[in-house]
């Protein structure tokens, strides 16, 4: 202000000057906000810029020392202004150096991932290259090998060959028993044991009885053989007290009047009124302990009555059990207790009791002697079976009794279950949400259950406890480092379970929680407990933790499993398994090369099936290999196609398939292939659900076609072709986890035929071996298990490549079973079908028929095969060369006329045979195949046997006046014995006198019982025994198995059957003179 005052005298036009700097300050204010307008856009550019740090590092250089020229020309007058900026214009620059030095880091990075991908990429190559050239060396040896192995079969071939010539030339004909390689083919096949209870065939015994099988020693007094027939004890009612028989048995007169050894089956017994014997009055059965020197103090005993089978004659009589002082003695009546029993069993740790497969029979196995055992109803057995298991200290084995329907276990093994202070070893498992505790791992009831559903389950710290406290407590060894698990449901008491091992502990606390409803993010492994979280967020799609890096892909390989495993060797076990998945999805697959894949893919699949904890983690490790994965040109979908063999087969427990049914949904795409896959796992996941996991690894063919192919493209992405009886197949679709019942339902709309329990149609396959065998598919069996098993019996019999990869599973469909009632109901491709397997069996000679109407039969079957017959006319462009039509004729007689009556006949005589054809197919002309069907069936169905199973077999009689062979034919109404050579009947057994079939040692066994005289009261039981091949034996117990239970109402047997021959001896050429096109169609009689 002094200043100024100085200077205001000057002559200053101070108006003029505050205008010129007021102007000036104007002007300043506009260039600073320009300035600053451009300092702003530029700000904003270069955090733009430096968002694309990576794609633009060079233009935002450049831009940088724009910025640094313009404001070096500007002539900014704050200092403050100025300072501001060049701090943040340093700022920038740090940053933008901080970005280079990061591009540079993550360039450097992706060089040395690189490198590192290449050097694996040249390891894998190196390790494959070694592997396919182990592969081929040891697949030249086994080349070499085989073809030793061949040649020296071949010579033993022809040694045998002129063994069995030297043996036909030197004894009578019989029949031929299966050799050694039918015996290693069938090493495995047992021939089953079927009883007639309450009409119905029930199998009492998987394998066949041997000698003395059930025996005692009154039981040995009655034989009986083929056409031998024995009376029942009624016919001995007269016999005296001082009989022989009475006097060396010492028996009492109660026992001899009492009821029969053999005549009375299981279902047709009368507890009170069948009984006149003072024994209708006592108690049917009792059980009472007295003290004695038994087990733990107490000696358990009990009586009553049970049927027992014979070991002769194999059919069930009614005796009074009587177990006391650990032995098991049988009598006739209960009076008869102070005689001497008629057999006994010494009972020891030894013994086995067995169920069978009906409600109400089982197996006592002794040292010496099986005994088939009925009782009267199912809670008679079970007393019986609870009195026996007390006294033995073991378990019945047999059919499993699942609680829960069939579904397995969670976790399971032996632990120490402490309630109440006593303790006990028992073997524990948890199924579902309850907790069975059992004696023993074989046993198929458990002692208790315990329901832990909002159960409270700990862990107890017991570290503060001495290992003499164990001691003194009886716990069986344990010391305080075991470890302590409680269960502590809400209406009960707690229980503790002491667990040896930190590895079972962690299993057991997992799923024990898991089940009780409580949360899984604390329990567990950390894979498990990530999973626990998303349960209890209920699966929030956009929850970070689906990206968490336990959950997503990872190129290192696994250091622990991911899910908890009860030993160490199975965590070994799931590490070997994640290398095996590795190698599955990092090599490429090649057509050519595909059986590498099919051989990783199929023993990693068959440990998992052989150990079930194992199955949640591969689901674990494949779902970890998916998920946020690199798109890479094969790995992903390996990946996927591995998840898709998976999913037939098994499926991962709880929360496990929770988890994976999630994952399926969120990659499930139809506009990718790795979506479409997804979307094909979801459909096999649910599949598996509704119809249960598989028994045996996928099959070559299931592999290679979920490699090779898109099988997202088909709701059935496996097929097949099916084989008919007249040279036709067709090709089915099917799934992973469809069954022989949905195959057929699939085959029969798509050909035109009815259900099987309708038409007795069934699904075969050839046997692997080679031999003329077939089998017969049941209808619960998956496809693919079928194959499978097929295929590993394939390799097992031919372990060379050549001859395990040339043949493939051959599937047939043919008639088994055959009803009258169901006739009216045929279509055409049954009748055509029932034709050509009828025409068959006429050329094999199983049917009768005589050389007159066999030509006919043949001539019918021509005409459908091939149509109206061309005839040969002389060499030009029209007609039909007489050389063609000669071989039309021979390939003709070849197929549909027996062969019997063309074995060494002379060449005149087939010429003549040929000529008849002719005239009798000429006959035919115009009439087409479906009339010439109707005809050809009626004809055949004159047979009273038509449709009936024939096997051939050799009585086996005492005496050998008749070695001859036999015809056993099965069919709706009964078994029939044949005459093999004119195929009369000798006698027919209805259903309803059938006691007892199947196996009997290396023969095939028939008990029958005869309906009483009325007359004389008397009644006969027949033990038939045949000479038959251990197949054919099998083949014949199922077809009469599935006959009686397929029957309703007892068929009774035909009081006349007609000869075999009376029919077929007339004269075929009455009908064929009748046939003319005009005609709607001719018939026979």
């Amino acid at each position: 202000m002094a200043e100024l005052k100085v200077e205001a005298p000057a002559s200053v036009d101070w108006q003029k000057r505050c205008l010129t700097l007021e102007t000036q300050l104007f002007r300043f204010r506009l260039q600073a906000s320009k300035i600053r307008e451009l300092l702003a856009d530029k700000m904003q550019e270069l955090e733009q810029r430096l968002l694309e740090a990576e794609q633009r590092a060079e233009n935002a250089e450049t831009q940088v020392g724009v910025m640094e020229e313009k404001v070096k020309l500007s002539n900014l007058k704050n200092v403050d202004s100025e300072g501001s900026l060049h701090r943040k214009y340093q700022e920038l620059l740090k940053a933008i150096k901080g970005k280079d030095e990061l591009i540079s880091q993550l360039e450097a990075q992706l060089e040395k991932q690189k490198q590192m991908r290449a050097e694996e990429a040249k390891t894998v190559q190196e390790k494959a290259a070694k592997i396919k050239e182990w592969v081929t060396l040891k697949l030249a040896k086994l080349e070499m090998e085989n073809q030793h192995l061949k040649s020296h079969n071949q010579r033993l071939v022809e040694q045998v060959g002129s063994l069995q010539d030297a043996l036909e030339a030197s004894s009578p004909p019989a029949l031929v028993s299966p050799g050694s390689f039918s015996g290693l083919v069938y090493k495995n096949v047992t021939v089953p044991v079927y009883t007639a209870l309450k009409g119905r065939a029930t199998q009492i015994s998987n394998m066949p009885f041997m000698d003395e099988s059930s025996g005692s020693d009154d039981d040995c007094s009655s034989q009986a053989s083929f056409r031998i027939s024995v009376p029942s004890s009624e016919s001995r009612k007269t016999s005296g007290l001082g009989s022989p028989r009475a006097i060396k048995r010492g028996v009492s007169m109660s026992s001899l009047s009492s009821e029969g050894d053999y005549a009375i089956p299981p279902d047709a017994c009368s507890l009170d009124s069948d009984y006149s014997e003072p024994e209708h009055k006592l108690q049917r059965t009792s059980s009472y302990s007295t003290d004695g020197l038994g087990l733990g103090g107490e000696s358990l005993e009990k009586s009553g009555y049970l049927l027992k089978m014979g070991s002769q004659v194999k059919t069930w009589k009614r005796r009074w059990f009587v177990l006391r002082q650990g032995q098991i003695m049988y009598y006739k009546s209960p009076s008869d207790v102070i005689r001497k029993p008629q057999g006994q069993v010494d009972l020891n740790s030894r013994c086995q009791i067995v169920r069978g497969e009906g409600s109400q029979t089982f197996q006592l196995i002794s040292e010496k002697k099986t005994y088939y055992l009925t009782a009267d109803s199912p809670s008679l057995l079970e007393e019986w079976i609870r009195v026996l298991q007390s006294l033995l200290k073991v378990q019945a084995t047999g059919p499993p009794a699942l609680l829960r329907g069939g579904t397995k276990p969670t976790v399971k093994g032996w632990l120490t279950k402490v309630k109440h202070g006593h303790s006990k070893v028992v073997w524990c498992a948890l199924v579902g949400k309850i907790f069975y505790y059992y004696r023993s791992h074989e046993d198929k009831r458990p002692l208790g259950c315990l329901p832990v559903r909002d159960a409270h389950i700990e862990e107890v710290d017991r570290s503060c406890d001495s290992d003499e406290d164990y001691e003194a407590g009886g716990t069986r060894r344990l010391l305080s480092s075991h470890c302590t698990l409680v269960i502590h449901p809400t209406e009960h008491s707690p229980t503790y379970l002491l667990i040896g091992t930190k590895h079972e502990k962690d299993t057991w606390l997992y799923h024990l929680t898991v089940a009780a409803g409580g949360s899984s993010a604390k329990v567990g492994t950390a894979y498990e407990q990530l999973i626990g979280k998303l349960m209890d967020g209920e699966g929030d799609p956009d929850s970070p933790l689906w990206r968490h890096p336990m959950l997503c892909y990872s190129k290192d390989g696994l250091y622990a499993s991911l899910t908890t495993l009860p030993s160490e060797a199975l965590q070994t076990e799931a590490l070997k398994l994640f290398k095996s998945c590795q190698l599955f999805i990092n090599v490429p697959v090649e057509a050519a090369s595909v059986d590498y894949h099919v051989s990783l893919a199929q023993t990693a699949l068959q440990v998992c099936l052989v150990h079930p904890e194992l199955q949640s983690e591969i689901y674990c490790q494949l779902m970890k290999q998916t998920s946020c994965r690199p798109p890479q040109k094969y790995s992903l979908m390996q990946c996927w196609q591995l998840l898709a063999l998976c999913a037939p087969l098994f499926l991962p427990q709880h929360h496990f398939l929770w988890y994976v049914k999630q994952q399926l949904q969120r990659h499930a795409d139809p506009r990718s292939e790795t979506g479409q896959y997804a979307t094909y796992c979801q459909r096999a996941v649910e599949r598996t659900l509704r119809t249960g996991e598989r028994e045996a690894r996928p099959s070559r063919m299931e592999v290679v076609s979920i490699l090779l192919r898109n099988p997202f493209h088909h709701s059935l992405p496996f097929s097949i072709p099916v084989h008919f009886t007249n040279g036709t197949y067709h090709v089915v679709g099917f799934d992973g986890s469809s069954t022989v019942d949905e195959f057929l339902q699939r085959l029969n709309q798509e050909i035109g035929m009815r259900k099987p329990s309708h038409s007795g149609f069934a699904l075969f396959t050839d046997d692997p071996s080679g031999r003329d065998l077939e089998h017969c598919l049941q209808g619960s069996v998956k496809i693919c298990d079928a194959i499978s098993k097929w295929e590993q019996a394939m390799k097992e019999l031919h372990p060379g490549k050549s001859e395990g990869g040339t043949r493939v599973v051959k599937l047939m469909y043919k008639n088994r079973l055959y009803f009258r009632s169901q006739v009216k109901g045929e279509t055409d491709r049954e009748r055509l079908l029932l034709a050509s397997q009828t025409s068959r069996e006429i050329v094999a000679g199983r049917f009768p028929i005589n050389k007159e109407l066999a030509l006919e039969m043949a001539a019918l079957m021509a005409q459908v095969e091939y149509g109206d017959l061309e005839k040969p006319a002389l060499p030009g462009p029209g007609g039909t060369s007489p050389a063609k039509a000669q071989h039309l004729l021979q390939q003709v007689l070849d197929r549909f006329h027996p062969r019997r009556y063309r074995h060494g006949a002379p060449a005149e005589q087939l010429r003549h045979l040929a000529d008849m054809l002719t005239t009798k197919w000429a006959t035919l002309q115009g009439c087409s195949p479906p009339e010439c069907i109707r005809i050809y069936l009626t004809v055949a169905r004159k047979w009273p046997f038509f449709g009936a199973k024939l096997f051939a077999a050799q009585p086996a009689q005492l005496s050998s006046k008749e070695n001859a062979l036999v015809w056993i034919a099965v069919n709706e109404d009964g078994v029939s014995i044949l005459d093999h050579n004119t195929m009369q009947v000798h006698i027919t057994y209805p259903y309803s006198s059938v006691t007892t079939f199947g196996g009997c040692r290396d023969d095939f066994m028939l008990v029958i019982r005869s309906i009483p005289d009325k007359s004389s009261g008397k009644s006969h039981i027949e033990k038939l025994i045949f000479r038959m091949a251990a197949p054919k034996i099998a083949e014949a117990t199922f077809i009469m198995a599935s006959y009686m239970n397929h029957c309703t109402t007892t068929v009774n047997p035909p009081t006349n059957p007609p000869g075999a021959c009376q029919l077929w001896e007339l004269d075929g050429r009455q009908f064929f003179s009748s046939v003319s096109c005009a005609t709607k169609g001719p018939t026979l009689l």
